[in-house]
């Protein structure tokens, strides 16, 4: 069944929503910014481990090197800046804004940070693309169901400490990635092998930019240097290499 793989990420979330609210219950304000600091220490290290695997390599002497600064320099500094002229974050703060009155929330002062915090997390990645197109295009939603199962216990986590806004991140991942779904025969091949790890790399960055703000508080816009993701994959088809 083709979008079957949105169905069950939509759920996840909802579901790892409903669990960490009830979670949130057992803590008091001290211990939710101990799991909030904790929840972003993790963010970090996946954001790392994706990043590093898009910039290293190991050489054909066993040396490791680095490579890539430039695409990420560039997409970032490039990206925000586009975004930043657009006002992305301020939309996705509408929006937050939105939901936080006709859901009955508007007392929740943290809703909206939590629900683009929640957003960003899930629908940043390499993984929410190609696993939405091989959803449409073949009706494998294998790639799907497996970053469900992370994006339960990440939104159960954020939702125990950030509120129960992360749980609304289920919306805009319906939407991304049922529109995804539905253009994956137009998408894919834009999806070359080298679009989708420059993707995966600058989506790592961006979610340790998350992280950051899990742990430092909303230092900076990562919403508004979106963007850079798809400079990421105009990049792959640019005739010099990074």
């Amino acid at each position: 069944m083709i979008g079957l793989g949105t169905l069950i990420n939509t759920a996840a979330v909802i579901g790892g929503g409903v669990v960490g609210r009830f979670v949130n219950k057992l803590f008091d304000e001290e211990k939710q910014q101990a799991i909030t600091r904790t929840c972003g220490v993790s963010v970090l290290f996946i954001a790392i481990a994706g990043a590093m695997e898009g910039m290293l390599k190991i050489e054909k002497d066993n040396k490791l090197s680095s490579g890539k600064a430039m695409l990420v320099v560039l997409c970032i500094a490039i990206g925000t800046v586009i975004g930043e002229l657009i006002g992305i974050e301020r939309g996705f703060e509408r929006f937050g804004e939105w939901l936080k009155r006709k859901s009955g929330n508007s007392g929740d002062a943290g809703f909206v940070n939590a629900f683009v915090t929640a957003s960003l997390t899930v629908c940043i990645g390499a993984m929410a693309i190609v696993g939405a197109i091989n959803d449409g295009i073949s009706g494998d939603y294998s790639v799907l169901a497996v970053k469900s199962v992370l994006d339960l216990i990440i939104i159960a986590v954020m939702t125990s400490s950030l509120g129960k806004g992360c749980a609304f991140s289920a919306i805009p991942i319906f939407l991304f990635e049922g529109s995804i779904t539905l253009l994956a025969r137009l998408i894919a091949p834009v999806m070359t092998d080298t679009a989708t790890a420059y993707l995966s790399l600058i989506g790592s960055v961006l979610i340790f930019c998350v992280g950051v703000n899990l742990i430092w508080g909303r230092l900076l816009r990562v919403a508004n240097m979106l963007p850079a993701v798809l400079l990421a994959v105009g990049a792959a088809y640019l005739p010099i290499s990074f």
